[in-house]
């Protein structure tokens, strides 16, 4: 990352990212601008949480159907259903955290990770950095792991950024901190629910969605785990058309995830939903 006094302006000029920022911001405003936004958004911020949520924890392997997820409340019987609970608990610890992710960003990742892993039998190495030679466990990923000294310095500069600010549109900070958080998996678990949730925090926080009412999350499981996989590869080669590749990706995420709560504005018109 660059050390300029705002690394990521230079990321809003990279080939497509402008279209793609346009592209975002006309769904959002789609989503926002719908006649049951005026009068039941509360109700649309909740189910787009619980989706964003169930989206996420299928990434990580836990794909389970929604209603699955709405019915049950035992969240600790076996793997997936630890990962479920772990992306509902982080998804709404997230939203808990906003007035603190500008100020303390390190600290608001810790605590996500705490959250997220609650119960775990390592208590130790919850709610921190991992350190020299701690595993990661979680999905299995192509990137070669960073070191933690690497991950460290990085998570700092990462941190300085957001607190600084950036002139960079908000699709543009929320894929970097997404894309690093992937890259660096600065825990010993999670590390993709917790991107995740930080890259939805930046668009809430930028006030793009400020109800949270669009969930990139529900975009990036609809485009599946390898274009996943595939756009973040591009993000870590660090060149050009890979980084802006991986901005155009989150963009249609955001997309996505607008079209899925436009969805469910219609149902509750029509009294589906």
């Amino acid at each position: 990352m660059s050390t300029s006094p705002d690394p990521l302006a230079m990321l809003g000029t990279l080939p497509g990212v402008e279209a793609a920022v346009e592209a975002v911001r006309k769904s959002v405003d789609g989503v926002y601008g719908h006649r049951v936004m005026r009068r039941r958004s509360a109700e649309v911020t909740s189910e787009a949480v619980l989706r964003g949520a169930r989206a996420s924890a299928a990434l990580a392997g836990a794909d389970w159907a929604l209603e699955e997820v709405r019915r049950r409340t035992d969240f600790g019987s076996d793997d997936e259903a630890r990962t479920v609970g772990a992306a509902l608990r982080v998804t709404a610890e997230a939203g808990q955290l906003l007035p603190v992710w500008r100020q303390s960003p390190l600290r608001v990742l810790a605590r996500l990770h705490l959250v997220a892993a609650t119960g775990a039998a390592d208590e130790h190495t919850v709610g921190r950095p991992r350190l020299a030679g701690e595993p990661v466990t979680g999905p299995a990923s192509p990137l070669p792991l960073p070191p933690a000294d690497e991950v460290s310095v990085r998570l700092e500069k990462l941190a300085e950024v957001v607190v600084a600010g950036t002139s960079a549109p908000a699709l543009v900070t929320a894929a970097v901190v997404h894309g690093e958080l992937l890259a660096l998996r600065p825990f010993g678990s999670h590390n993709g629910l917790i991107a995740r949730a930080a890259g939805r925090m930046v668009l809430i926080g930028s006030g793009l969605d400020p109800k949270s009412v669009c969930p990139a999350e529900v975009g990036h499981a609809e485009e599946g785990a390898d274009a996943y996989r595939r756009a973040l590869e591009g993000y870590t080669s660090g060149t050009r058309e890979g980084v802006a590749a991986w901005i155009g990706h989150c963009g249609r995420s955001v997309e996505l995830g607008a079209r899925e709560s436009t969805a469910v504005c219609e149902a509750l018109q029509r009294g589906a939903a």
